[in-house]
Parts: structure tokens; C-alpha cells; sequence
């Protein structure tokens, strides 16, 4: 009889054993992390190049190994991509079709798959923009038949890798980010045809051009002087509340404002400039002053010109994160000692 009691205690445990090894959430698979990472991204480059999403991120799943890849952890260079001539940014060297091959060094890994996207509008791939940019299958069979990759079974390694997760889906979020695109570029035209207007007007009366505002629900937005639709935070503001009560997906916010969404949910402080729309590669004046202690960001923030077209203009790095003498060029890229491109210096004149 204790035997029985004993067995049927130890048949129990066991059973319990199981079920709370059934009820521990399984972590993602290295694959399914990097779609939750990148998935994003992939949605934004097919919006603007064309490039199904589904094909960047099998691309960056198989080229990559999910992101674990040397080059993909140490120089964020998701898709192999070399140096090839003309490349003036960082490389690192390592062994592939020969030895110490050079290869192209990001800060961040969302400019390597920029250069994908760029790499693929060459005219060897031209006829692949013909396809249905939901037409995965034809896409990665094109992709082998242009000679992408020398590996026979390249096609069928997207398909499966397209198909087991699912990543279609991406490309129809692609496709409606487009078309959200092309529907704020037309407004954006219109409205910049109207400021032209009024910039006319107030000119022609010898008065400084008005910013013009409007309001979505009770948020006052206003245009700032680089033409760039704001608001201002509010105390209690987060990214994720404002991207749902100004309707826009909730990346969008982030990306605007060089935030980085994966470090967790942002809080504005009250006051703060928040951008609806994309900052600019260039800024209205030729020079920024920063102010003492101002961060490369908050200068951003403040002319409305991306973080990245900034460090490109004034080669700044992560040991160098504002010019030394504290102007930051909004126009031109600067040579290396810190100055305009003679060309430049040409059309603004010598003391520019």
C-alpha cells in the first residue's frame, strides 16, 4: 500500500514537473529576434527602394547568421557588402573569395542596409523592378539569376527561410507605408506651394516670414524654420501615446527624431520639440553655433537636421562628438581639417 502511495506521489511530481516546463515562454529563436529587430527597417527600405521586405530580411537572416555573424556584430555589416571604389567611410578586412578582402564598417546597422538597398538599384537587378513587389519567389530566383550569389541553392534558401517565417507580411507593410508616403509627400507639396505663397506675400510687403501652424485634436503643431511639422511635449508624454493620438505608426516618431526605440519606451520632457515629419539632410543656414553643453541631439533637434547627415557633414565619431570649435556645418560635408570644399568656399566667398 505505501509503495502504491509512493508511486503514484512520484507520477505527481512528475506531471507537475511537466507542466511547469510547459508553462515557461519559449525565448525566440536567433531568426525570430532578428526579425523583431529589423523588421522595421526592412518595412522602411521597401517603402522608399522597392525591395520587398521579405527578401531584405532573408538577405540579412541568411547573409548575417541573425545578426551573429563577425561582421554583422563588429562592424554592423549585415549583407556583406565590400568597399568597392569610392567608399570613404570605415572597412575592416577579412578572408572571402581571397585573403584580408575589405569590407564596409557602419555605426549602425540600419546604414548597412541602406547600402543594400542602394547596392541593388545597380543596373545588373534592374529587371527585378518589374516584378510584383509581393512576388517573393521571383524576386529571390531573379536575385540568383543576376548573379547575387554563387551558392546553387541561394533561391530556395530566401523561399524557405521567406516561408517558415512567415515574412510575407512584411510586404504588405511595405506597400501601405508607401502608399502612406506618397500621400504626405503630395500634402507636403501642396503645403510647402501654399508657405511659397505667403513667403511671397510677406516678402513683397518687407515683413519676416510668419511660421505657419495648424492643430491636430488639441496639439498645436507648428513649422519650423527648416520647414519641418513639430509639436511640444507635454508633461506626462511618451512616443508611443503621441504616435497613436497624432495617428502615425509608432516607429515613426522614433526614426523622426533620432530616438533609438529599442532602448525602451522615450519620455520627452515638457517643452521639448517633437517632429512629425523626417529632419532634413540640410539645414536653411550655412552654420549651427552650439550652444555650451549642448549634445550633438539637441543640437539636431534644434535645426532640424538629422543626427547622421550631421556627423557626415562634420566627420564626428563616438570620440568626437562635436567639433571642436563648436560649429556644426548644416550644408556642405567639410574636409577633414574642418573646412568647406574650395567649391564651396567659391559661391559663399572666402571667410564662409
Amino acid at each position: 500500500m505505501l509503495s502504491a502511495i509512493i508511486l503514484w506521489m512520484l507520477v505527481w511530481m512528475a506531471l507537475g514537473v511537466c507542466f511547469v516546463a510547459h508553462a515557461q515562454p519559449q525565448a525566440p529563436s536567433a531568426p525570430e529576434q532578428y526579425i523583431n529587430d529589423w523588421s522595421d527597417e526592412a518595412v522602411y527600405q521597401m517603402a522608399v527602394h522597392g525591395i520587398p521586405a521579405s527578401i531584405t530580411l532573408a538577405q540579412g537572416i541568411l547573409e548575417s547568421g541573425s545578426g551573429r555573424s563577425e561582421l554583422a556584430a563588429q562592424s554592423n555589416n549585415h549583407f556583406g557588402i565590400k568597399c568597392h571604389k569610392g567608399w570613404d567611410g570605415e572597412r575592416v578586412y577579412h578572408d572571402d573569395d581571397r585573403r584580408d578582402e575589405c569590407f564596409r564598417s557602419y555605426s549602425h546597422a540600419s546604414e548597412s542596409f541602406h547600402d543594400h538597398s542602394e547596392f541593388l538599384q545597380r543596373n545588373r537587378y534592374e529587371e527585378l523592378f518589374n516584378l510584383k513587389p509581393t512576388d517573393y519567389v521571383r524576386w529571390a530566383k531573379g536575385l540568383k539569376k543576376c548573379g547575387y550569389a554563387t551558392n546553387p541553392k541561394y533561391a530556395h534558401l530566401l523561399i524557405d527561410l521567406i516561408e517558415r517565417y512567415d515574412l510575407a507580411q512584411y510586404d504588405e507593410q511595405g506597400l501601405a507605408l508607401k502608399a502612406d508616403r506618397e500621400a504626405f509627400a503630395q500634402a507636403e507639396q501642396t503645403q510647402q506651394a501654399a508657405r511659397n505663397e505667403v513667403l511671397k506675400t510677406v516678402q513683397n510687403k518687407g515683413m519676416n516670414p510668419a511660421k505657419t501652424s495648424l492643430s491636430i485634436g488639441r496639439r498645436s503643431v507648428q513649422t519650423s524654420e527648416n520647414y519641418i511639422q513639430y509639436v511640444l511635449a507635454e508633461s506626462g508624454d511618451t512616443y508611443d501615446a503621441l504616435a497613436i493620438e497624432l495617428d502615425l505608426m509608432g516607429w515613426q516618431l522614433y526614426r523622426y527624431n533620432d530616438i533609438n526605440r529599442k532602448d525602451g519606451t522615450y519620455t520627452p520632457s515638457p517643452g521639448e520639440v517633437i517632429y512629425l515629419q523626417p529632419k532634413r539632410s540640410r539645414g536653411q543656414t550655412l552654420w549651427l553655433e552650439m550652444r555650451p553643453e549642448e549634445s550633438l541631439w539637441e543640437a539636431s533637434q534644434r535645426c532640424g537636421v538629422s543626427v547622421k547627415a550631421l556627423v557626415r557633414k562634420n566627420h564626428l565619431a563616438p570620440e568626437l562628438p562635436r567639433p571642436a570649435n563648436g560649429r556644426l556645418s548644416l550644408r556642405w560635408r567639410l574636409t577633414k581639417d574642418g573646412k568647406l570644399p574650395n567649391w564651396a568656399r567659391m559661391i559663399r566667398g572666402p571667410n564662409s
